[in-house]
C-alpha cells in the first residue's frame, strides 16, 4: 500500500514537472489536455477492473465495498460501453 502512495507522488510530481515555467494560458491548456487523456485511461481501467470482480462473481454491492464507490455507480460503470458511440454522436 505505501508503493502506491509513493507511485501516485511520482506522479504528481511529474505532472508539475510538465507545466513548470510555464505561462498560465499553456499550463491550462496542457493540464485540460492532459485531464482528458488521463481520465480517460483511468475510467477504462476502472471498468476493467470492475467487470473482472463481476466475472468473478461478486455482485455490484460486493464490488462497490472493495472499490469504495457507491453502488449505483458500479451500475453505471458496468452498464457503461465506452467503445459504443453515444446518441450525441450518432
Amino acid at each position: 500500500m505505501n508503493d502506491r502512495a509513493e507511485e501516485v507522488k511520482r506522479v504528481i510530481t511529474a505532472i508539475d514537472a510538465l507545466t513548470e515555467g510555464e505561462p498560465p494560458e499553456a499550463r491550462a491548456r496542457r493540464l485540460t489536455d492532459l485531464l482528458k487523456s488521463v481520465g480517460e485511461k483511468v475510467r477504462r481501467e476502472r471498468r476493467e477492473a470492475v467487470l473482472e470482480m463481476q466475472a468473478g462473481g461478486m455482485t455490484y454491492r460486493d464490488i462497490a465495498k472493495a472499490s469504495g464507490i457507491s453502488f449505483g455507480r458500479v451500475r453505471q460503470i458496468i452498464a457503461d460501453d465506452p467503445d459504443k458511440p453515444s446518441p450525441a454522436s450518432e
